[in-house]
């Protein structure tokens, strides 16, 4: 039986976006440092986990690819803007990064569909297109925040929107590892072979 922390991935992307959210929507003019330890939290706990999946691979196939990779993607993302807002560095090349972070993850959510992955392949695909829709979207939110003040509310549609669909994804599968993983116990604690 494989152990997998997507549970932990899942949580952290849905407050992420939310985050997300709120700063393109409400805070990048008014008071941007307010997200800094949202952004320092979410992003760490993305790159920590997402650099375990990617080197460690406790998932089956592409599964660490899909899930450990954009976790990395979104986590540097996060952890960077956090660091940018709070030394009032330029935004500009955070949002290329997202632009493209964005459309890797909106082509795994095609993938997912089109191969039929996980238990709920167009959910989770969705979810994967709506997160990657809101990343595409940051490149105009920080590249050009005064001039397209408009697309801001489409970007924090898009965030929030994306945050529901893995609120959908992540509460079940939360529900469902208690009873999958119930019976699980370490290598250290099974039985002593019979001699």
């Amino acid at each position: 039986m494989f152990i997998d922390w997507l549970t932990l991935l899942l949580v952290n992307m849905m407050v992420a976006l939310v985050l997300h959210g709120l700063f393109v929507g409400f805070w990048l003019d008014k008071d941007p440092k307010k997200i800094i330890p949202g952004f320092l939290l979410t992003g760490a706990i993305a790159l920590i986990a997402g650099f375990r999946m990617v080197f460690t691979w406790p998932l089956p196939g592409p599964y660490n690819i899909i899930y450990g990779e954009l976790s990395v993607l979104f986590g540097a993302l996060l952890f960077i803007a956090g660091l940018a807002v709070n030394f009032g560095w330029s935004l500009t090349t955070i949002g290329i990064y997202s632009l493209f972070a964005g459309a890797v993850a909106i082509l795994m959510g095609v993938r997912i569909w089109v191969s039929g992955m996980t238990s709920e392949p167009l959910v989770a695909g969705l979810g994967f297109v709506a997160t990657g829709g809101a990343a595409v979207l940051t490149f105009p939110v920080l590249v050009w925040p005064k001039e397209l003040k408009w697309i801001r509310w489409v970007a924090l549609v898009a965030a929030l929107g994306s945050a529901l669909i893995w609120i959908i994804v992540g509460f079940p599968a939360y529900w469902a590892h208690i009873d999958a993983f119930g019976k699980w116990a370490p290598p250290t604690m099974a039985p002593a072979p019979a001699k």
